[in-house]
């Protein structure tokens, strides 16, 4: 019996290493944890394979995606992992690109007109390094239709702060 309770207990605690949490706009995994700004209502998370936190507005076509990776991706530049973004994408037409502030770093934000699988969409991204973490934001919506909730993405970074926990 005392064998059996202790395979059940490492169980529980391997089990807990590699739990995702959010709650309260704070997500938590293994490595790091970070807050994201309030969203209204209107903004359902929904699950996105391959992303941290993924929220869409029903019925726009709109959509919000967060992911942080804090291990196996060296040191490439804002530039390079904000390309490695645009993979899958066609027609890429680059409206625009800026530094920004947040959390006390440079993130690089863009713009870009783009097809994902000959459908147009618009995407705007943003790019943080921070704590040897890569952090990315991404904003995809219908064309025409991105300027209307762009105030409900910088309201997602404004609130952005992370911390490393691993």
């Amino acid at each position: 019996m005392p064998r059996m309770m202790l395979l059940l207990v490492l169980l529980a605690s391997l089990g807990g290493c590699r739990r995702v949490s959010f709650e309260d706009s704070v997500l938590s995994k293994p490595d790091v944890r970070y807050r994201v700004g309030e969203l209204p209502r209107h903004w359902r998370r929904v699950y996105l394979e391959g992303n941290d936190l993924a929220f869409s507005e029903e019925g726009t076509g709109r959509a919000f995606s967060v992911n942080a990776t804090c291990k196996g991706h060296d040191d490439p530049s804002l530039q390079v992992l904000t390309r490695h973004l645009l993979t899958g994408f066609t027609e890429r037409e680059d409206l625009g690109q800026r530094l920004v502030p947040m959390d006390g770093r440079e993130a690089l934000r863009s713009r870009y007109r783009v097809k994902m699988d000959g459908v147009p969409v618009e995407l705007e991204l943003v790019v943080l390094k921070k704590d040897n973490c890569v952090f990315d934001f991404s904003y995809v919506a219908p064309p025409g239709m991105a300027a209307e909730r762009m105030p409900d993405f910088d309201a997602l970074l404004a609130g952005f702060h992370a911390e490393r926990t691993g």
